[in-house]
């Protein structure tokens, strides 16, 4: 899947594309008034029709002359500042807000449903196993079509898991880790077939890579999610450039959604431009692929109907926002989603770790030391600038990145409730609560480095091979 990197986006946000639209229409209507020749007002009409149809497809409403789009203006976690604004696409999240995006107010741009109590209830009661820690602590925030999943599981009707990775480097970093410890966990609860599509491909038309280098990258990060434990028996690893050349089903997949999604329509939902290399503009339609079932005849033995859930980060739902409006179209069911907030920088919440800034990020090759150093050095803090201040006010778990942190990877919900009191109220010192990170996150990335060391080109080789897996159907 797309990992999010700054500066390839260009977007039109809904508010742009109503004034675009605007101004367009003066121009057909000064052109018609002029008696301009026909030609240039037949090119200005059909610039205006493709940029209704942009700002219907980003907002879901027909274009009405002075009605801006109120409800699809971007997130804001303030009043009023352009500045104070929150900005989140595949590619890009950007907030002003040390405390990070306003995912209430995602919710509500997005379209999505809050991941809530009665929910994180029903999941406990079906699979009778405790709720993950990142659905008890709303790390796992946003669903579509949850209650879908539920409904077929308990009514024994299959369905399957499908996340991915975008190979952007040959370490991953532990923000990597969310996605795929959550998708792990859901597997063991609901015995269930997976499916992670390494996006090598996407990485070579947005990235300075050659394909090689791509690939290569896409077999490092192989081998750390096999290092995570999956099944071998029930989980398919998939890299693009070498899946696509081998699988007509997969393939035919791709061009069924090419051919439902228009050029305008991925311009409005992904901001691509005429300078856009082509590539790119089709790519949405291969991360769509592994949403249908057909995309692996030799796992669901050619059956159409199996429904997919996909746990990822919030940015990656405007690629299955498009995919969930083509699928019925192409006589499959919509993909269901799961989605979680966005892991931050050490340097704060504003932005996303950062696989190209080694000291934005925990890598999962780092040295205990390197780790170590990283956070004493980096990571910002919620406490005050002096003991005596900290001792009297206390710190800020709310900004703190490395409470931030260990709230997705300290998994004992009591201590984790301590170290917030206690830091709350002045009693834990910033450099203590760094510490109790560095003692949790070494010894977990120490024991994947062992886990990964045991992984072998023959494990690879088996993981990416495509076969049944233990489920018949």
């Amino acid at each position: 899947m797309a990992d999010v990197q700054n500066g390839d986006f260009c977007s039109r946000n809904p508010l742009e594309l109503f004034e675009q639209v605007t101004t367009q229409g003066e121009k057909v209507r000064s052109l018609k008034a002029e008696k301009a020749p026909k030609d240039e007002i037949e090119a200005a009409v059909k610039l205006l029709l493709s940029l209704k149809l942009s700002y219907k497809t980003a907002t879901g409403q027909e274009y009405k002359a002075g009605s801006p789009p109120t409800d699809f203006t971007p997130v804001s976690n303030g009043p009023g500042d352009a500045e104070d604004e929150d900005f989140v696409d595949p590619w890009s999240v950007q907030t002003s807000n040390a405390k990070g995006v306003d995912y209430d107010k995602l919710i509500v741009r997005f379209g999505s449903s809050k991941i809530d109590k009665d929910l994180i209830n029903r999941i406990e009661r079906v699979t009778g196993h405790k709720p993950h820690h990142f659905l008890r602590r709303g790390i796992f925030f946003s669903h579509r079509d949850m209650n879908q999943i539920l409904d077929a599981y308990e009514n024994k009707k299959p369905f399957y898991l499908y996340t991915g990775r975008g190979p952007s480097s040959e370490a991953m970093h532990v923000g990597h880790l969310i996605p795929i410890m959550f998708t792990k966990w859901l597997q063991e609860m609901f015995n269930v077939p997976l499916v992670i599509q390494l996006t090598d491909d996407e990485k070579y038309l947005w990235k300075d890579l050659t394909v090689e280098k791509a690939y290569q990258y896409a077999i490092e990060n192989i081998k750390d999610l096999i290092a995570c434990g999956f099944d071998i028996n029930k989980t398919f690893i998939f890299s693009d450039l070498d899946y696509l050349g081998t699988s007509p089903e997969f393939y035919k997949n791709i061009l069924k959604v090419q051919k439902h999604v228009t050029f305008n329509q991925v311009k409005g939902i992904f901001g691509f431009t005429d300078s856009d290399c082509i590539g790119k503009i089709s790519f949405p339609a291969i991360q769509a692929a592994p949403s249908f079932c057909t995309s692996f005849p030799q796992i669901f033995n050619n059956r159409k109907d199996v429904q997919c859930l996909i746990p990822c980060a919030i940015d990656q739902d405007p690629y299955f926002r498009m995919t969930r409006d083509v699928a019925p179209r192409i006589g499959y069911p919509k993909p269901a989603l799961m989605h979680s907030v966005f892991f931050p920088a050490l340097q704060g919440a504003q932005t996303k770790m950062s696989a190209s800034d080694p000291n934005s990020s925990i890598f999962l090759t780092d040295t205990p030391k390197q780790i170590k150093t990283k956070i004493n050095k980096h990571a910002f803090s919620g406490g005050k600038d002096t003991v005596e201040e900290h001792r009297k006010y206390g710190g800020n778990c709310d900004v703190d990145v490395s409470y931030m942190y260990l709230t997705f990877f300290l998994e004992d919900d009591d201590k984790l409730e301590q170290i917030k009191q206690a830091y709350t109220s002045g009693a834990l010192l910033t450099g203590e609560l760094k510490k109790a990170l560095i003692e949790t996150l070494q010894p977990l990335i120490a024991a994947h480095q062992q886990r990964r060391k045991q992984v072998t080109s023959e494990m690879v080789k088996e993981f990416m091979t495509p076969r049944k897996l233990a489920f018949d159907y």
